[in-house]
């Protein structure tokens, strides 16, 4: 009886799996073999007994000694899957009593490379054969007979000793289920069997099947382990080591699982050559089909102990292959082209065509790119439509008119091991609204490319956009925080342009909002003070607006107010919006003005921050980043100004109090005008109890390393935040 025994072997050089057995003959079911097995059993556990796993890894290793000689196991391999794969279903066929028939072979076992490959084995397949029936047949020991095998192909590498083995229970088992199959129907195949005496398989069904179940999970687990080894053979040398591991792990188990493979044929073999005499009476034990379930399972632990190998093979291969096609992607985006399409080229898998969704949706060559401005638009499926909308305004509208010539291709970066019908779905609505050039697919982007967009361009979440010019050098590594201070102005997005426009930026009314306040220039205009305010506390808007409004009455001065809501509270904002609108507190933005306003003021940040600022050696950054601030609490702010470009700023809780104590200010502000008083109360304030937050989504770099209060001008504390806001 055949006894599984798996021992894990750990020394201080190795992590290694051994598997040990003790050793016992297959039962035939033959009586006269059956006598002969027990005491072949008898005599192997004496043998055996006082053997280590040492020992046996050495009496396995000492049968190999490989000549050098090249063996074409794949067409063997395929050949024999072929004739075992026809063989197994027909089994439960026939013990169904089901009509024999013959399937007819793939094309590939006539093909010229198998024939090449057999022609030079086909008589040690034959020997193999030999040596296997005869052993059986005459009550041969299991180990003997496998170790006779291992022998006789010492000079074969150990893939090539496995598939020939292999072959050789494929022939003999493939003749043994001819004669079965046919022996109803065809009259030669009969005699045949007769000759034999073989069983009758509908009449011995209840009897042979346990025995046919177990065989065939025994075959495929051989099949699927005499592949996972073969695949070991083929792996890439360029890309991994036999001397490292995973690799080197692996081969050391090979030998091991080589020696069960061959064993499991014999074991295979002697259940068949059982059945020979059987055809009138058929005596038989349930110990044989536990026997070939015991090996079935000990033969599918290995090929899984062997398939996680080949898993972790795979993978180091992969990251080769990456890190291989990274450096290559980034040689050619650093080495100036005569044109971009070599660049474009190079973002998607060789094995796509490079096709693309043109504005229309209509399938074209990413040829037409070529000798383009293009903009790579990077970002995730989480992209905003505002986003979308604000963009495809510059792409559409201002472009059209001044005739930039520039492109857009969106680059979705997704990760591919959670992809669902639902990103799919996702995929497809947002490529669906954009009006520029799109993937027709994330997974057709090189993973390569992937890698260098986020450790070298730092995407991480937040879009950004890379300018490549019609020669495919790199302009500016994320084009979006221009194009929303700016917009196409900024054409053609570099660097050298972003830094110029800078040069002669100050801190204006204008600069912080734009286009975003159409009534702006008439209020600017007609002297009237703007005051912009924020916060998504109801009870604070009504009391500042209310008291606000108070004192520009009181000092007969002109006053607007407009609300621009909070950053990412976009409900809380809308909810709010309405309120405002319905009480005529003020004016207020709609949802796409507020996520521009804001988002413009980070791109302000970042963009300062690409080019070396800091809060101590620029004003403009130093009051970005106190409205950043600001807006990090949950409490109101507001920031006035005058066409003059005078202006303060405060908190929500300084603003307010100022605005009800005005009376102790009101003699000032009427000497002095609104603003400069207003200023010089709120420096008397003092504040010596605040806690000012300042949020910053993470975008992979640009993010300020030393940060000041917006209240006191001392350092402020960095923290890491993970946030989720769904409303």
């Amino acid at each position: 009886m055949l006894t599984k025994h798996i021992t894990h072997q750990t020394s201080e050089n190795s992590n290694t799996f051994i598997y040990s057995t003790m050793a016992a003959p297959i039962s035939f079911s033959l009586s006269s073999l059956a006598s002969k097995s027990q005491q072949l059993v008898r005599n192997e556990r004496r043998m055996f007994a006082a053997s280590d796993d040492g020992a046996m890894m050495k009496q396995i290793q000492s049968t190999h000694a490989p000549d050098g000689r090249v063996v074409d196991v794949k067409p063997i391999l395929q050949v024999i899957e072929n004739v075992l794969h026809h063989i197994i279903p027909n089994i439960d066929h026939a013990m169904k009593g089901g009509t024999g028939h013959i399937d007819a072979l793939d094309d590939l076992t006539t093909s010229s490379a198998v024939d090449g490959a057999l022609d030079a084995l086909a008589y040690i397949v034959h020997k193999i054969c030999c040596e296997v029936s005869c052993k059986c047949s005459g009550g041969g020991d299991a180990h003997a007979t496998t170790m006779g095998i291992l022998n006789m192909l010492s000079s074969y590498s150990w893939d090539a000793k496995v598939v020939l083995t292999l072959a050789a229970f494929a022939v003999n088992f493939g003749e043994f289920w001819l004669i079965v199959q046919l022996c109803t129907s065809n009259s030669l195949a009969k005699s045949v069997a007769l000759l034999k005496q073989l069983p009758d398989l509908l009449e011995h069904s209840p009897t042979l099947k346990p025995h046919f179940d177990a065989l065939n999970k025994l075959i495929n687990a051989m099949i699927d382990v005499t592949k996972c080894i073969v695949e070991f053979t083929e792996l890439p040398s360029e890309f991994i080591s036999i001397d490292v591991p995973p690799l080197s792990t692996a081969m050391a188990h090979i030998p091991t699982a080589t020696y069960w493979i061959i064993w499991s044929v014999v074991a295979c073999a002697a259940q068949i050559t059982g059945l020979v005499g059987m055809r009138h009476e058929f005596i038989t034990s349930t110990s044989e089909a536990w026997e070939l379930s015991s090996l079935a399972h000990k033969v599918s632990s290995i090929h899984e102990h062997l398939q996680s190998l080949l898993h972790l093979c795979y993978e180091r291969i992969d990251e080769k292959k990456l890190l291989k096609a990274f450096e290559d992607f980034k040689r050619t985006i650093e080495t100036p082209q005569m044109d971009n399409l070599k660049i474009l080229l190079k973002i998607f898998r060789k094995e796509e065509t490079c096709y693309l969704l043109n504005p229309d949706k209509t399938e074209v060559l990413i040829d037409v790119l070529r000798r383009k401005h293009v903009l790579l638009l990077i970002s995730d499926l989480d992209i905003s439509h505002e986003e979308i909308r604000v963009l495809e305004a510059l792409y559409k509208g201002e472009r059209v008119s001044s005739e930039l010539n520039y492109e857009i291709l969106w680059l979705p970066i997704v990760d591919r091991s959670t992809w669902n019908d639902g990103y799919e779905q996702k995929f497809l609505n947002l490529k669906s609204i954009m009006s520029w050039y799109t993937v027709k697919h994330p997974f057709a982007i090189e993973p390569a490319v992937i890698k260098y967009i986020m450790e070298v361009w730092g995407f991480v979440k937040k879009p950004i956009a890379v300018t490549l010019d019609p020669q495919g050098k790199v302009l500016c590594p994320n084009a979006l925080n221009m194009m929303w201070i700016w917009g196409n102005s900024a054409f053609p997005f570099s660097s050298e342009k972003e830094e110029s426009f800078w040069k002669v930026e100050a801190w204006t009314l204008e600069l912080l909002v734009d286009r975003l306040e159409p009534n702006l220039p008439t209020w600017v205009s007609q002297q009237k003070v703007v005051c912009f305010y924020g916060g998504v506390q109801m009870e604070w808007i009504e009391s500042f607006t209310t008291a606000t409004k108070g004192v520009a009455k009181a000092l007969d001065i002109g006053l607007e107010m407009v609300y621009v809501g909070k950053n990412n509270a976009k409900e809380r904002v809308k909810k709010i919006t309405g309120l405002i609108k319905e009480k005529q507190l003020s004016h207020a933005w709609e949802d796409e003005n507020v996520w521009f306003f804001w988002n413009r003021l980070e791109s302000m940040l970042y963009s300062k921050t690409q080019h070396g600022k800091t809060i101590e050696n620029d004003v403009i950054k130093q009051e970005v980043m106190t409205m950043l601030a600001y807006d990090g609490s949950e409490n109101g702010w507001a920031v006035f100004f005058t066409g003059s470009d005078e202006m303060v700023r405060a908190n929500g809780e300084k603003v307010l109090s100022s605005m009800k104590s005005f009376d102790e200010w009101e003699k000032l502000a009427k000497q002095m005008g609104f603003i400069p008083a207003l200023r010089k109360h709120l420096d008397g304030i003092t504040d010596d109890h605040h806690c000012t937050r300042l949020i910053l989504p993470g975008n992979g770099g640009g993010i300020p390393e030393r940060v000041q209060c917006a209240e006191c001008g001392r350092p402020m504390e960095m923290y890491f935040m993970y946030r989720c806001c769904v409303e």
